[in-house]
């Protein structure tokens, strides 16, 4: 009896840290975004438009941290720099005129990137 509660104890505790794995940890800053650890770079969940404006008017943190990762460079300044970007934030598809959007996202030209 003792050895079968102490097996399942072992086994759910093994399974605890595989399902959040998969969760998100949270810790966002007060723009919706925070830091990936495991790969690296600067990336949102919430308000997407603040922190590109942010980068692109070189304020906040991610601007003051060089954490473009974000956004490309210039040209499309405000833009998610990659289709994977705008997934990450929550923001994909993203449409002419919407904050995020750049003609990099958008392969087909018909003002919807990340379709």
């Amino acid at each position: 009896m003792h050895h079968s509660l102490s097996a399942g104890l072992a086994l759910a505790a093994a399974l605890l840290p595989a399902g959040a794995a998969f969760a998100h940890g949270g810790g966002l800053d007060r723009h919706g975004c925070h830091h990936d650890r495991k790969h690296g770079g600067y990336h949102c969940h919430r308000a997407p438009d603040l922190a590109a404006a942010q980068i692109s008017a070189g304020t906040g943190y991610a601007a003051r941290n060089n954490l473009t990762d974000f956004v490309t460079p210039a040209r499309n300044a405000g833009a998610f720099r990659n289709c994977a970007a705008a997934r990450a934030a929550g923001a994909a598809p993203v449409r002419r005129g919407q904050p995020g959007y750049g003609p990099h996202l958008d392969r087909d030209g018909d003002g919807t990137g990340c379709e």
